[in-house]
């Protein structure tokens, strides 16, 4: 029963956190929407570089890359704290049942570790050379963190209980 505890609660920190995310990007919406703004017009990248062709100066995509992000996030966080809420409806359950009630949890850490894996990582990242710029580079770092801690709570919880 600990191990399953232990399973449930770490789902939901998980949630909590990425809800909080999205919050705070929500809440705080000028300064992050200004941070993808400066990732996206990569004016902040070495300036011998040949990826400058990649910039996005255009406000409205800037505005749905931004709404993309606080999107994922938010997903996120609503499917591990629906994975999570199943996960304690079977945790008395059996094996088999409590295996089973896996599934939203699973999907919800799977688009978190997409999320800062895909987007932050290798698209903000790579893609638009975040890791170029001095005051960005420290979001990939961020990222970084959250996605392996998102990918060990997920390797965690597959887990077969017994």
């Amino acid at each position: 029963m600990v191990v399953r505890t232990s399973k449930i609660v770490l789902v939901l920190a998980i949630s909590f956190f990425c809800l909080l995310t999205a919050l705070g990007n929500i809440l705080d919406y000028r300064v992050n929407l200004t941070s993808v703004i400066r990732a996206l017009e990569m004016k902040e990248i070495m300036h011998d570089s040949s990826i400058s062709y990649r910039a996005i100066t255009s406000p409205d995509l800037q505005f749905a890359s931004f709404v993309v992000i606080v999107f994922f996030e938010t997903l996120t966080g609503l499917l591990c704290a629906l994975g999570a809420w199943k996960l304690f409806k079977a945790r008395k359950k059996t094996t088999e049942i409590f295996n089973q009630s896996k599934n939203w949890a699973v999907t919800g850490l799977t688009t978190g570790f997409l999320t800062w894996n895909v987007l932050f990582m290798s698209v903000g990242g790579e893609w638009f050379g975040m890791w170029m710029s001095p005051a960005l580079n420290g979001a990939i770092e961020a990222a970084f963190q959250i996605f392996i801690t998102i990918l060990v709570v997920l390797i965690y919880l597959v887990q077969k209980d017994e």
